[in-house]
Formats: structure tokens, sequence, C-alpha cells
């Protein structure tokens, strides 16, 4: 069975029950292969839908025991210990909900997709604590406050619009991020790139901090390992319409490996390189592509298997409105 746009799972996902309201409680014996590690860092491996902090926080409250004995972040684990928790589960950040809306695209118990539009941001952060996605995303489903970044599984930048994977539950959320760090959650972006792409490309290009501009990201040898996908959806004069696939998600990603092949996004200000001028169109062409002020990349589409059920969930987002106009203008240019 496939779950596709707009639908909201019903008799066959199963109800969750979650520890909402009431007390955690957690038993293992802690396996031998994670001895001679920090217990902090291995009850997270063990537990991963709970935050380091927060497990550091409950083991500092004596809420995680080994042996009936209370233990430290630092105690190293010898394995076979049996280590049980009992804690109460509170808000992970003092954010609030806002009553917003949301384009929800699909939702069951256990997790949500949503299609974000432009010029919102994901997170709150010092100096914007409001009108992010997160605060309407409490306003909608409360328990999110409970989940480690509010359920968020991933990110999207800013001004980027489209498809955003939440979860609901702390089963969901540990399913999900490992889903994504095994690369299992497909996603498909669309980017209108400067210049004429010849052909289907992969870029395989280590990304990092910048060393000098410490708030962008670049190609660096020292960068952690990024891989992206693209392929030809359509060619104007001067531009290329991109199908862009993830393999990896790193910060800005899509953005940095584009420009480092000469392809910079239209309407990228950090990664686009000085305004151009569009050589013999339209004074419509040319008015359409200085006013996106935007970076043009959409995710258009994910693919992901439902963390209970197993089933095959496929979710589509539009392109936005004015990310589609430009487009149309452009037309008028197809090579």
């Amino acid at each position: 069975m496939v779950f596709r746009a707009g639908v909201k799972a019903g008799d066959g996902v199963s109800k969750m029950s979650d520890d909402w309201g009431s007390c955690v409680e957690r038993e293992i014996v802690m396996p031998t292969t994670l001895a001679g590690q920090r217990f902090d860092a291995a009850v997270h491996h063990v537990w991963p839908e709970f935050s380091r902090g927060r497990l550091q926080k409950w083991i500092k409250a004596g809420a995680i025991t080994a042996n009936d004995r209370p233990i430290q972040n630092k105690t190293t684990v010898r394995g076979g210990e049996r280590v049980r928790l009992l804690a109460e589960l509170t808000p992970e950040q003092n954010w609030s909900p806002q009553a917003a809306e949301l384009d929800v695209r699909f939702e069951d118990d256990d997790f949500l997709i949503v299609n974000k539009s432009a010029g919102v941001v994901v997170h709150p952060a010092p100096g914007h604590a409001e009108n992010t996605l997160v605060n309407a995303l409490l306003y909608h489903a409360p328990q999110l406050a409970h989940l480690p970044r509010a359920g968020i599984i991933h990110r999207l930048d800013k001004e980027t619009t489209g498809l955003l994977v939440v979860a609901k539950s702390l089963m969901a959320h540990a399913a999900l991020v490992e889903a994504l760090q095994a690369r299992r959650i497909k996603r498909a972006y669309l980017a209108l790139v400067w210049g004429l792409v010849t052909g289907s490309n992969t870029v395989n290009k280590p990304i990092g901090r910048h060393p000098r501009v410490r708030t962008k990201m670049a190609v660096v040898d020292s960068g952690k390992p990024a891989v992206t996908h693209f392929q030809i959806k359509q060619r104007f004069a001067q531009h290329t319409l991109l199908d862009v696939q993830l393999e990896t998600g790193r910060t800005h990603q899509i953005r940095v490996h584009l420009a480092s092949m000469g392809l910079p996004i239209v309407g990228d200000p950090v990664y686009g390189g000085r305004q151009r001028v569009v050589a013999g169109a339209s004074f419509l062409v040319r008015e359409r592509v200085a006013a996106f002020r935007r970076q043009a990349l959409h995710a258009t589409a994910l693919s992901l298997a439902h963390p209970r059920s197993g089933e095959t969930v496929c979710v589509e987002a539009p392109i936005p409105e004015d990310f589609r106009a430009l487009l149309n203008a452009l037309s008028e240019t197809t090579a």
C-alpha cells in the first residue's frame, strides 16, 4: 500500500502508544559492544529517541541507574549492566505555540509532512523567537514540544520552499532519524540554475564551513562527505531547470555543490555571485529574473517507509507561484 499526497492515514495504520502526560520508563541490559564508552554516550546509542542533552540531565538527576545504583555521565560502561530509566517527560525547549496556516500534505498519529513557504524560518533563534515553522507546528500538535527539535527530521533554508518531515512520537522520531542517516528517505528538488547543462551529473565533494566567511559553507577537503545527483528537466536560453536528488544532507548542500560546478541557483544571495543580465530577453524576462531575490530551489517530492507499518509514503508539493511565474517567463527563451 502507498499513501500519497493529501491523504490522512486511517485504519491501515496502528494507533500509537506514547509517554505524553506520564512517566517515561525503559529498561535494557547494556550491550558488551558498548564497553569502554561513557554512559551518556552509550544510553544515547540504545535510546536514540531522546537527545543526549536530555539523557545527561536525567543521569544527573538520578533518573537513570545501572544495577539499581546512580551513575555519572562520565562513568565507563562495562557491558551487561541492567540500566533503568524512570523520568518525567518535559518539553525539550521553551518554544511557544503560535496559530499559523500550515500546508500539511500528509499526517497520521506518527508523523506529518508539511509544505514550507518561502521566507519561513524553521527553528526559533535568538532575535527570531516567533513566526517560525516550529511555532506553527507546536500549535498544530502540542506533543511536539517533547521531541528533539520539535520533531523536525531535516531542515530547509529560510527561502527554500517545499517538503519537510516531522515526527509526532518518540518511536517515529528515532525511526525517521535512523532512516535519514541510512539514506532511506528519498528527497527530490527542483533547482533553476544559471548556465546550460549538457547532461546528468553527480557531485561528490566534501562540504564544510567556509575557511574565511563563517556564515557560509564551501567545498573543502576537511568537510564531511556530500553527494548530489542532478539531471536536466528543462532548458532555457541561459538557464536550466534541474531535477536534483540528495544522497546526503549537508547544510546548503545543493546550493554549494551547484555553485561549485559553475551552475549557481538563480536568486541565491549567498552563493549566486553577482547579478547577471539575460541577454536578448524580453523586458518581462529581465524583470522577473531580477526580481527573484531568493534561491529558486523547491523540495518537490519525498518518499519514505512508514516508521510503524513499513508501507511506502510518497508525497509531492507543487511549485510555488513565484517560481512558476519565473519559469513561465523564461519559457519565451527555451533553448
